[in-house]
């Protein structure tokens, strides 16, 4: 028969493909099930992975289309099944989880492929489809590896028509047989290399595999399996160079032949045969993965692992050859505002303007990473002096000091810089990082936009904050914190109307500690949220204290941090512990700050709202310091507004038009907020706020934050009346 000719039938199946869905979500699954069916397909439905386990022992499917993340058994407790019974349908993941350890160990375990929830249906159905042929290709290879003992005439045919290179080298290494599939792999016609070398088409680096590959003693359990070899093509990937010789990976096996009944010696061998299959989209895929793995997705800069790992080698070459070297830590400012304002699709957008920026400040030979969030890392492993760093800092300041316009928004950052030389600021990848990262924070603490070195003393200021952070955990749990209370007084008739609950904390060594000097360590250890919690806690306790001794009708004030607020469960456990305190919610009001609202606008308003409803007043504290905007103000659930010290520290006797303030008392009207003002201090202030309708003020005019034992005794002397009587008085006669 000859090549042209049908061979006998080869027998492929042709019944409706079944496929198996597993996901332990209901609703996700009948979605996944309908788009299936609509398809044509025969769909098998599987709530979790013990049920998918079941489905998989009495069925045979075509494709398996599975989640990873479910309780109990996994999807990578069902792919490890699958393999463990030889299981031979194909697996496409559907799951959320596309870290790349999840990618690659469901790749490891026997998944094809890989779709990310949320999908598109054509991307699901494309999987699929693709899952379905390369499992029919399977099923064909198995019957035609069934029939290859039939006639000479259906061999030749199959070799032809296998989806793999099939060749035979001779004793030397050159072709004497390839089938079609060289052509439409490699781009050559088999009359081209047949009595031409294998290394003719072999990748040069890769010849003394081929060789070893190709080794006279390749046979029977030595022959060579799974080999993977670059191959020169003619067949160009790419539509942009479509005459440009490319290299495609293979995986080649290898059987050597010999002489009939003989011993198996180089006199008595003839050659090899073997096939080759393309495995380029693996290898594409592996690419991918390895560079997921060392580069941030967003910008496609080298990402923490790859800086850290630069980094090593720079400090050891450094150290070898006694040269310098400079690890910049950037933080970008303003970035926030952008982010809350303008929404992450904007923020990233704008990270990847910046990083083409810094990239555009570079040396060859420089890196820039992006380390996490808004921050970038800077290697500079060739510098002689702190000048040649400086020239990089000014120019990456200059750079980025220009505006951005991205879809019409003309956006404004800049950058904190600290940096670090080796060896001078340390000899470790570690302690270069850190030592960068405390010079960043000590721009910030200088008004941000700029650069410093790293110094001794700025270790010493880190190394306190780290104390008081160790410290500040331990007064959490031995009780180190107090509650003290400062009176809010109506400016008409000198009664106390409420009272603001004030963290101290009564420091065994210290004595008795300010918020000022800890509560941003707090926040930026994450401690706040359990500051918060103790101190609402405690002041709950002493209300109802309050009511038992008769004292009712106080309205108590407590402050709540941004990261409190955004926990997940927040409004029920607050509300409960507000429920068995006993208070009315008239009589509660929750402060929290503009900035701390629109660190997570969309999450803690809508929380906000909720505990307007049911009840509790709402005070945005500190107004004026950040957005106090109209429109944004419309939108916050809030009932009273509290005008900030440092404007009340403004009014002066001979200066008491304080235009920040007549805005605020203005706005407050026409929204029809209650008003409180904080640091009053003076008679100056106290007059001046009562003249334009502000009515009640908190401050040390009346009364310092005290205990809740002395607060008792102020709630029942009330002694502000007088004082407020005798100011009126002098006004009079004055």
């Amino acid at each position: 028969m000859s090549q042209d000719e049908s061979p006998a039938e080869v027998v492929v199946p042709t019944d409706t493909p079944l496929i198996l869905l597993v996901d332990d979500k209901p609703e996700l699954l009948a979605s996944l099930s309908e788009l299936v069916r609509a398809h044509g397909y025969d769909v098998v439905e599987a709530l979790g992975g013990a049920a998918a386990k079941r489905e998989l022992d009495h069925h045979q499917f075509d494709v398996v289309l599975l989640d990873l993340i479910m309780p109990e058994v996994s999807g990578h407790d069902v792919l490890e099944y699958a393999t463990a019974n030889g299981l031979v349908s194909k697996f496409v993941v559907v799951s959320g989880d596309a870290s790349f350890a999840g990618v690659r160990q469901a790749l490891t375990c026997g998944a094809f492929d890989f779709v990310k929830k949320p999908y598109e249906a054509s991307e699901l159905l494309t999987a699929l489809e693709k899952a379905l042929r390369h499992r029919r290709l399977e099923q064909r290879n198995e019957l035609i590896e069934q029939k290859l003992f039939m006639s000479e005439q259906l061999h030749r045919f199959i070799v032809n028509h296998s989806p793999d290179l099939v060749y035979i080298l001779d004793r030397n290494g050159c072709f004497s047989f390839l089938n079609d599939r060289i052509e439409t792999l490699l781009g050559y016609s088999k009359e081209e290399l047949v009595g031409k070398h294998y290394a003719e088409i072999v990748c040069e680096e890769d010849l003394d595999a081929a060789r070893n590959l190709f080794n006279e003693r390749r046979t029977g359990d030595r022959a060579a399996r799974n080999t993977e070899l670059r191959l020169r093509s003619r067949r160009s990937r790419s539509a942009d160079r479509p005459f440009q010789n490319q290299l495609v990976w293979m995986d080649l096996t290898a059987q050597g032949v010999y002489a009939d009944n003989s011993e198996r010696t180089r006199e008595n061998f003839r050659g090899t045969y073997g096939t080759a299959r393309d495995i380029s989209e693996r290898k594409e895929a592996e690419q991918v993965i390895n560079f997921q793995a060392y580069h941030d997705l967003l910008t496609h800069l080298p990402n923490r692992a790859l800086l850290k790992d630069r980094l090593s080698l720079a400090i050891a070459h450094a150290g070898r050859n006694k040269r310098k070297l400079a690890v910049m830590f950037l933080d970008l400012d303003r970035f926030k505002i952008v982010n809350d304002t303008l929404g992450h699709t904007m923020g990233d957008r704008l990270l990847k303007a910046v990083s083409n920026r810094l990239q555009g400040c570079l040396r060859r030979g420089d890196t820039l990473s992006r380390f996490g969030g808004d921050e970038f890392t800077l290697l500079l492993p060739e510098v002689r002096t702190r000048d040649d760093v400086v020239v990089i800092a000014d120019k990456i300041l200059d750079k980025l000091g220009a505006p951005f316009v991205i879809d019409g928004h003309e956006l404004f950052v800049g950058a904190s810089i600290g940096i670090a030389m080796y060896p001078e600021a340390g000899d470790t990848v570690e302690s270069l990082i850190q030592s960068s990262d405390i010079a960043m924070y000590h721009v910030k603490g200088r008004g941000k936009n700029g650069y410093q070195f790293f110094s001794e003393e700025m270790n010493y200021k880190f190394s306190t904050r780290l104390s008081m952070e160790r410290e500040l955990r331990n007064a959490l749990v031995s009780g180190e914190l107090r509650v003290f209370y400062q009176p809010q007084v109506n400016l008409d008739d000198g009664r106390i109307i409420g009272v603001e609950a004030l963290v101290r904390w009564q420091h065994p060594r210290l004595g008795l500690i300010a918020p000022d000097e800890f509560l941003s360590v707090a926040e930026e250890t994450g401690l706040i949220t359990q500051v918060d919690e103790w101190v609402q806690a405690r002041a709950f306790q002493d209300v109802s204290d309050w009511h038992r001794s008769g004292l009712e009708g106080i309205r108590l004030s407590v402050n709540i941090s941004a990261q409190q607020l955004e926990q997940d469960g927040f409004v029920e456990r607050f509300f409960s512990a507000f429920e068995r305190s006993g208070m009315l919610p008239d009589l509660f009001k929750i402060e929290i700050t503009e900035n701390a609202i629109m660190k997570d606008i969309e999450v803690i308003v809508p929380r906000l709202r909720e505990l307007r409803r049911r009840g509790l007043r709402i005070a945005i504290d500190d107004f004026g310091t950040g957005y106090s905007s109209l429109s944004y103000l419309q939108q916050f659930p809030v009932s009273t507004l509290k005008i900030d010290r440092s404007f009340v520290g403004d009014i002066r006797a001979d200066q008491t038009d304080a235009s920040i303030i007549n805005a605020i008392v203005a706005m407050a009207r026409g929204l029809k907020l209650d008003l409180i003002a904080e640091g009053v201090e003076t008679r100056t202030q106290l007059n001046y706020l009562k003249l334009q309708g502000c009515k009640e003020v908190q401050g040390f005019i009346f009364s310092r934050p005290v205990p809740a034992g002395e607060l008792k005794s102020l709630l029942r002397q009330n002694p502000f009346m007088s004082l407020l009587q005798a100011e009126a008085a002098a006004i009079s006669a004055g």
